[in-house]
């Protein structure tokens, strides 16, 4: 018999200093931190394609939209304040090659 998933609060930072309380099982998520990092990313890659076959994907969050909007506003402030994908993709090219 299984044992008895406990739900506990989950807290996660972002990186705009947000802070996200998740309530999880931690049943679950003790099996999950048991498979190597291929595994969980694997899990990871399983759930998320069941989310949006689902079309189930969650909308932003006010904060998230908060950030959409200022970037936005920013974009059409500035409209020539921009960088090229080719320059964007070798940049992160290069620093993953590090």
């Amino acid at each position: 018999m299984l044992p008895q998933p406990r739900l506990v609060n989950l807290v996660v930072e972002s990186q705009i200093g947000k802070v996200y309380i998740l309530y999880i099982n931690t049943h679950l998520l003790d099996q999950a931190r048991q498979l190597s990092v291929e595994e969980q990313l694997e899990l990871v890659q399983a759930l998320w394609d069941n989310i949006a076959k689902c079309n189930a994907v969650p909308l932003p969050s006010d904060t998230q939209k908060t950030e959409l909007d200022r970037r936005l506003a920013d974009h059409e402030a500035n409209p020539n304040d921009v960088v090229p994908w080719s320059e964007v993709k070798e940049s992160a090219l290069a620093r993953i090659r590090r």
